[in-house]
């Protein structure tokens, strides 16, 4: 058993390791040196356009082009969409089973610049281990990059550049809990190497594709759409649903 001492030192070692320490300082001694850049960064990392909304486009060209191609790679994009949905689960189970991991951006000890126009109050009781974006959109990547080599480059670096460093930047995550996303993301969409697998997954929705292709393509979209914004509004909706319910419970009594 360890003492109270040996715990605190095991969580601060999760907090800030040296790695993490020379590559986060790296990024943040970057901060507060130009308000335009500062809020530019801060933007991208917050802005759906420019996380989510440009993997999905991606995804939607490689449905149009390549899948008009090759029937076979709408099926591996469509599985693809189902296992970006069921990397977030798992990096949503492992967040929630860890121990917790205060984000930068609340730690106090570790001198973080606050990049100017950053909101100091977001997510303050999720645990910052692993990145739920890295995770979805690497595993995203790696779809496209089994479908179409030219469409999972360009996915990959967007990922790096677009989403994964001003998350780093703003204090949201250090650079392990990207990695370990990384990593997560990449280990999910393997499964689409299983062709068994894979088929039965997609068969009733492809099923559905041939005789309701109205409605498939409908759902396909909302689909693709939640999980270019990490669920928000799904999330929100189910916040709003929780509060309404706890203020009708109080009422009732």
């Amino acid at each position: 058993m360890w003492g109270e001492e040996g715990e605190s030192a095991c969580w601060e070692s999760f907090a800030m390791n040296s790695f993490d320490s020379a590559l986060f300082h790296f990024f943040n001694s970057l901060a507060q040196r130009n308000y335009t850049f500062d809020t530019v960064m801060v933007r991208t990392m917050e802005g759906g356009l420019t996380t989510g909304a440009v993997i999905v486009a991606l995804f939607w060209a490689a449905w149009e082009i390549e899948g008009a191609v090759n029937p076979e790679k709408r099926e591996i994009l469509l599985f693809g969409l189902f296992t970006s949905i069921f990397s977030i689960f798992v990096a949503r189970v492992l967040a929630l089973t860890l121990p917790f991991r205060v984000r930068p951006l609340h730690a106090t000890d570790i001198g973080f610049r606050i990049p100017y126009n950053l909101k100091t109050d977001m997510l303050i009781n999720w645990s910052s281990f692993p990145s739920d974006h890295a995770t979805l959109f690497t595993c995203l990547a790696a779809i496209l990059w089994m479908v179409s080599r030219r469409l999972g480059i360009i996915a990959f670096v967007y990922v790096v550049l677009m989403i994964d460093i001003p998350r780093i930047y703003a204090g949201i995550h250090y650079p392990t809990d990207i990695i370990a996303g990384t990593i997560l993301g990449l280990a999910v969409a393997m499964l689409v190497k299983l062709p068994k697998l894979r088929s039965v997954v997609t068969r009733p929705a492809l099923h559905w594709k041939e005789a309701y292709p109205l409605f498939f393509n409908f759902a396909l979209f909302m689909c693709a759409f939640e999980v270019g914004e990490l669920f928000a509004t799904v999330r929100d909706l189910g916040s709003y649903a929780m509060r309404a319910a706890h203020i009708a419970s109080h009422l009732h009594h």
